[in-house]
This record gives C-alpha cells, sequence and structure tokens, in this order.
C-alpha cells in the first residue's frame, strides 16, 4: 500500500495530498484579492506552481484542472492568464463552470491533479 503525504495540513483540509505518484491539489483562492479575474488567476498559478515544485512536480505533469468562475463572462480574462501559463505541449483535462465561491472577494478556484 502506498503512503499519503499531506502537505500543509490545516483545521480543515490539506493544501495537497500525495498518494503514490499522485498529488491532488485542493482549491486554491488568490492570496491577494484586490485584483480582478486576471490578477487572482495569476495569483492561484503563482501558487500552483510553488505547491508542484514543493511536491516535486510541475505544471507539465498536470492532468487535471478544474476552475470555477463567480462569473461565466470572465472566462476570457482568466483565459488570458491561464493559456499564457500553462504547457503547450502538456495540456491537462480541464472544465471551466460557473459558481458561487467561499467569500465574495474570491473571483476564479482552481483545483488540479497531477503526476509525481
Amino acid at each position: 500500500m502506498s503512503d499519503i503525504q499531506r502537505l500543509e495540513p490545516g483545521a480543515l483540509f490539506s493544501g495537497a495530498v500525495i498518494h503514490g505518484d499522485t498529488i491532488y491539489l485542493s482549491g486554491k483562492v488568490a492570496s491577494d484579492t484586490s485584483g480582478g479575474v486576471a490578477a487572482q488567476t495569476q495569483d492561484i498559478l503563482d501558487q500552483i506552481d510553488a505547491t508542484l515544485a514543493a511536491c516535486g512536480s510541475s505544471k507539465s505533469k498536470l492532468l487535471t484542472v478544474q476552475i470555477w468562475l463567480t462569473d461565466i463572462n470572465t472566462w476570457a480574462e482568466m483565459n488570458e492568464v491561464y493559456v499564457a501559463w500553462m504547457d503547450a505541449d502538456n495540456k491537462p483535462c480541464r472544465a471551466a463552470v460557473e459558481g458561487a465561491l467561499a467569500a465574495p472577494q474570491f473571483l476564479v478556484e482552481l483545483m488540479c491533479v497531477a503526476a509525481k
């Protein structure tokens, strides 16, 4: 049986969980919510890069990405930042939907699964 490693454990969830060669990242929201969707998306992508690096992985090993937007009309703004960031040779599976997030200052949230 594979060991399970939990990174950044908190009261309600871990920031990431590694099981075998798979890394599961919790939903990430912007740490700085003063900007719009593009700025929040970049903040989140920077967090994802850092978390994946801490787990011994990178965005080139993403398997799937789930994106929630509080307003689907901001999809193009989010997508412009996302496309500039992603590894064009290693595109993950992806879904983007509109939905309410945990607090009104959050405009976008991303959740990922990656290989180690």
